[in-house]
């Protein structure tokens, strides 16, 4: 008679984080300042997320202006560069609507919308590159401008509260731009592309690697990403690579401004700079080569 082996034992569980004043209390939420995991007796309700008490202690003794924590001005003025976004997509969808060959029901025959689409023989064979980036702000019918506008006003003031106008007006444009990319480089040549899922997908993407700072739950936030993109495969007539290629390249822009989701990082704003411009050369890369061997 043998005895059976005994199992051996899995993995350590990872031990949920402990408020830094009160060791003896499990939590979830950190500070969206220092990092440092509070419970409810020590969250202040901030601009974003929530500070620990030390952080609003300083920042009530410090005579600079308060930064979130990834450098910005905390604000609470509205979300300027998210409500401007929806005007100039809400916008440019009236006037192509409006114009003659296009309809506010199907804007696609308007002389706009033609010569902003994304056609990738257009871009290569007569240059129009601008095509890369005017395409992010048209939409094919009413039910797409109003999906990707919803969400747009959803996940887009608290990343610009976090980020700053100016961070955050380059992720969306990165964002955009790397769809587009995407799409002009692996996707089918006679085939046309608009609307701003590029860019929306670019902004899940910072939400998921800066989902700490945010204080957002991130089993919900996956969630909700893995549904976006279970529709993308779903659904016929949705850019794939269009979505793909903004996520990867928000996930991108997010990491170069605030480190990896587990290994977060205060990164000057030099640094900052620096990543992003490379991000973008990266996509530009990817855009030049395609057009070398078109």
């Amino acid at each position: 008679m043998t005895t059976p082996p005994r199992p051996s034992p899995g993995p350590p569980a990872e031990s949920v984080p402990r408020c830094y004043r009160h060791p003896n209390r499990e939590t979830l939420i950190r500070c969206t300042r220092c990092d440092r995991p509070i419970c409810p007796d020590c969250m202040h309700p901030a601009a974003v997320g929530f500070h620990c008490p030390d952080d609003v202690a300083q920042g009530r003794k410090s005579i600079r202006p308060q930064r979130t924590s990834v450098g910005a001005l905390l604000r609470e003025s509205p979300p300027y560069v998210t409500i401007a976004l929806i005007a100039a997509n809400v916008a440019a969808y009236f006037y192509c609507g409006t114009q003659p060959g296009g309809t506010l029901r199907n804007p696609t025959g308007s002389r706009l919308f033609l010569d902003w689409q994304l056609f990738p023989p257009r871009v290569h064979g007569n240059h129009q590159y601008f095509r890369l980036l005017t395409s992010a702000f048209l939409h094919i019918s009413p039910l797409h401008i109003l999906s990707n506008m919803v969400a747009l006003a959803i996940i887009g003031p608290a990343l610009e509260r976090l980020l700053g106008p100016a961070r955050y007006g380059v992720v969306y444009l990165l964002g955009a731009l790397g769809g587009s990319a995407a799409v002009y480089a692996f996707g089918t040549a006679f085939q046309y592309t608009a609307g701003a899922s590029g860019a929306i997908f670019g902004l899940f993407g910072a939400c998921l690697v800066l989902h700490r700072k945010l204080g957002l739950d991130f089993q919900w936030l996956v969630g909700t990403i893995a549904l976006n993109f279970v529709l993308t495969f779903s659904i016929s007539g949705i850019s794939k690579l269009g979505h793909i290629g903004g996520f990867v390249v928000g996930v991108l822009a997010a990491s170069a401004i605030g480190g990896l989701p587990r290994y977060p990082l205060r990164i000057s704003a030099r640094v900052q700079a620096a990543g992003l411009s490379g991000v973008g050369v990266l996509v530009l890369a990817v855009v030049a080569l395609r057009t070398l061997t078109w």
